[in-house]
């Protein structure tokens, strides 16, 4: 795109991706900062990139958000019951490097697996990078359910690949969103970073004192 046609390609762009792009960036930012409104963003932006990616044959893409949405309706619930339980969200909390190599190798495998199944039997385009990131994410999203703190660099790299994507697909204001969304997913480590450490020093105190 030259520089006259992506100026037109944003004053065009339809309301629906701009809605989308403007509630999937809140909801970074909401997550990041460890808010509860993260998962009522989410609900909204995952909607309409289902219709989206759908349009545009990244078919894994529009199955993924389905999940989004789901995830996002237990997030929801999970951190609302701990904090109506604990009046406090779900601790943060780390997995070992074991875990996560383990992770990442099952994860490749059936990324792979996937990707030749979309390249066999169906008409999507980039099966492996839109099988890869889909599986990538899937877990990427369970462990900010679950509130483990590497959740975040997972998402750095899914971004980072996801951004080529969605250039290659025209989806210039999601490529640029993604941009964004690989700060915040530097920022969103460095955040939950600080909140996981002020929680043990929290919880290291309050075993001192009963003592």
């Amino acid at each position: 795109m030259d520089f006259l046609s992506t100026f037109n390609y944003y004053l065009n762009m339809p309301v629906l991706e701009l809605i989308a792009v403007i509630t999937a960036l809140l909801y970074v930012i909401f997550a990041a900062k460890g808010s509860i409104w993260c998962w009522p963003m989410a609900l909204i932006s995952t909607l309409l990139y289902t219709a989206i990616f759908y349009d545009v044959y990244l078919w894994m893409d529009s199955v993924l958000q389905v999940y989004y949405f789901a995830m996002a309706i237990i997030g929801w619930l999970n951190w609302q019951q701990a904090k109506q339980n604990c009046s406090h969200l779900l601790p943060i909390h780390t997995m070992s490097l074991g875990f996560h190599l383990k992770a990442i190798a099952g994860l490749v495998f059936l990324g792979m697996l996937v990707g030749y199944l979309m390249a066999t039997y169906t008409p999507t385009d980039f099966p492996y990078i839109d099988a890869l990131t889909t599986v990538f994410a899937v877990f990427g999203t369970y462990l900010v359910v679950k509130r483990v703190l590497e959740n975040w660099l997972y998402w750095v790299v899914i971004d980072l690949v996801s951004i080529f994507l969605y250039i290659e697909k025209d989806l210039q204001p999601t490529a640029a969103l993604f941009i964004f969304y690989t700060g915040f997913a530097l920022f969103g480590f460095i955040q939950w970073y600080k909140m996981y450490r002020q929680q043990n020093a929290e919880l290291l105190s309050i075993a001192t004192d009963n003592e």
